[in-house]
């Protein structure tokens, strides 16, 4: 990771049923373009919100999660750490659970999605590259 990142907003991304509208208004009101990739696993497109030259979010939809039936549209964020065992280790012992066990994200870095000790959900993040 690099250094002085540990503790950093690293990522951020709306899950959301509506892309479309999604982009139009983030696109509108932040003036954000949209570079649109394939996701990892095939099922779809994920929206890559661009300020300048400079990554700046992410937008989803969720439509096809069906553990997320129910759930409102919502924005998500990852937090960088040094060392993912220490941080899933960390969690664990405050209360918080693991909902998602680490997996690697080509050209990304080394997830895990947790549940902190309030309930909160949320991402963190070993990355291989600057943001």
């Amino acid at each position: 990771m690099m250094p002085d990142k540990h503790g950093m907003v690293w990522w951020t991304e709306l899950m959301t049923r509506d892309v479309d509208a999604a982009v139009r208004y983030y696109g509108d009101v932040c003036g954000w373009t949209f570079e649109t990739v394939s996701m990892m696993d095939g099922s779809g497109t994920y929206h890559i919100a661009m300020k300048g030259d400079q990554r700046v979010a992410g937008i989803m939809d969720m439509s096809a999660m069906t553990h997320l039936d129910g759930v409102p549209a919502h924005w998500f964020s990852y937090f960088a750490v040094d060392d993912m065992d220490v941080a899933v280790a960390t969690t664990k012992s405050a209360g918080g659970l693991v909902l998602r066990e680490p997996f690697d994200v080509p050209d990304t870095g080394r997830i895990v999605i947790l549940q902190d000790p309030t309930g909160a959900a949320m991402g963190m993040i070993v990355p291989v590259s600057p943001n």
